[in-house]
């Protein structure tokens, strides 16, 4: 089954990944009605998720598909997105040691960026 479709990421609305080169990948994501906050705009909470969920598939992939969990993300919200917008994710590996990852990301809409963040993954062993 397609991971995206699993368990809390089915709640996403569909997340399309893509390796572009070993430092940076792409992924989208449709805003649904469903991830709107009552001010009619993507809720924070979703931008997170899609943010993490974007940044922890770039770890697993760099890690040679070896687990990875979040430590932390640091995120910050620039501007809204809106139902039904494709949001695009750029994900870049800044640095990767032995046991840990470090990445930033931008979600962009048609508008310019909604937020970006960064954060580190621990590799389990």
């Amino acid at each position: 089954m397609d991971e995206s479709k699993k368990g809390f990421m089915k709640h996403l609305g569909g997340l399309s990944f893509k390796k572009i080169d070993n430092e940076n990948y792409q992924f989208s994501a449709k805003v649904l009605d469903m991830h709107l906050n009552t001010g009619g705009i993507a809720h924070g909470g979703y931008l997170s998720t899609i943010a993490d969920a974007g940044m922890g598939t770039a770890a697993h992939m760099i890690a040679s598909g070896k687990r990875c969990v979040t430590i932390n993300l640091d995120i910050k919200f620039i501007s809204a997105g809106k139902s039904g917008e494709i949001l695009s994710g750029k994900v870049k590996i800044l640095k990767k040691t032995n046991t840990l990852i470090f990445i930033y990301c931008e979600i962009l809409n048609g508008n310019g960026i909604v937020a970006s963040a960064n954060g580190t993954w621990k590799i389990l062993s």
